[in-house]
């Protein structure tokens, strides 16, 4: 399936830092304790989350070998366009545009311009990826969200292929009211997964799974 542009959304993206850590667990292992993580006073009631995520690159990939994906995802607070950009550190810039109609909008002309650089080859539909989240505010004493866990059932199709993967996995990404240096925070979670039955994820991202690397 290939993409055409389309002028799609006209503003300005948002910008984010994603810092984050990724697990794996089997389904019937049961939830980390978070009780004993530092600046973390309490754990928000658990919300449900469906999300849809397509993603989007050329026939040779060109995207991925840069360091750089593309998604279309509804569901959740962060519905939209999405351009993942290389991994720096231990954080990846992430900008994101709203969603346009229908739902099989090809990408936007805004997108493909973000990317121009990278390429500006034809860009088609490589994986779809269903996930049902369970997502909790791991929260200061004052309230503010210190980081957010969550909690993923995946079922991920690789078009090119057919081929469906499913898999649970656990992610923590840093919140407004994380610390300054959060090495003692993840220290203290992978602590707390691996207590609880957790492992390190067998891949760095979900769509490079849902393709089989």
């Amino acid at each position: 399936m290939t993409a055409a542009d389309s002028s799609g959304p006209s503003a300005d993206p948002s910008r984010s830092v994603e810092v984050e850590l990724k697990f794996d667990a089997d389904d019937g292992t049961p939830l980390p304790d978070w009780a004993a993580l530092p600046g973390v006073a309490s754990v928000g009631p658990p919300e449900r989350r469906d999300l849809d995520a397509r993603y989007y690159d050329t026939a040779e990939f060109a995207l991925a070998a840069a360091g750089y994906a593309i998604r279309r995802r509804s569901g959740g607070p962060d519905a939209g366009w999405h351009i993942k950009g290389p991994r720096i550190g231990g954080g990846r810039t992430e900008l994101g545009w709203p969603l346009g109609e229908p739902d099989d909008e090809p990408v936007p002309a805004t997108v493909r311009a973000a990317v121009a650089s990278v390429t500006d080859a034809d860009l088609r539909l490589i994986a779809r990826i269903l996930n049902t989240r369970t997502a909790y505010a791991l929260q200061s004493a004052q309230g503010g969200v210190v980081a957010e866990f969550v909690d993923d059932r995946v079922t991920a199709t690789d078009v090119r292929t057919g081929v469906v993967r499913t898999w649970r996995e656990w992610e923590i990404e840093l919140g407004d009211a994380a610390p300054a240096d959060p090495r003692a925070f993840f220290s203290a979670v992978e602590k707390a997964v691996l207590t609880a039955g957790g492992r390190a994820a067998a891949s760095a991202s979900k769509l490079a799974r849902a393709l089989g690397y």
